[in-house]
């Protein structure tokens, strides 16, 4: 997981995205818990944890800078990307995570217990 947070930490730093080290700590937990649950509920075709770091981390989190306002949708999250690591990251934000899909919902409510 070192390589996670090594490839999270400058990712972010080359994004120029502020962070804290609870926020990167969330952040790792956040692709554990996608790696733990992708195995029973095929999250997503990314398998290998650096690839979540940079596909599916670091690609959520580009968009933070153009984030405005205080109440912010995510329809169809899937696995809860962009906007559990957006939450993350925004704490001050309100985000609301939308999907049909019955499988990933529950995931993304067991991500908000965990974290």
């Amino acid at each position: 997981m070192e390589s996670c947070r090594t490839i999270l930490e400058s990712g972010l730093n080359t994004l120029n995205l502020p962070h804290t080290p609870e926020q990167t700590e969330k952040l790792l937990a956040f692709i554990k818990l996608i790696a733990k649950w992708n195995k029973a509920y095929n999250l997503t075709a990314v398998r290998n944890n650096e690839d979540m770091a940079r596909l599916h981390i670091l690609d959520s989190l580009a968009i933070l800078p153009h984030i405005e306002g205080k109440r912010v949708i995510d329809i169809g999250t899937g696995a809860g990307l962009p906007g559990i690591p957006l939450a993350i990251c925004l704490p001050e934000v309100e985000f609301v995570l939308l999907d049909s899909n019955a499988k990933k919902t529950r995931f993304v409510q067991q991500v908000i217990l965990e974290l």
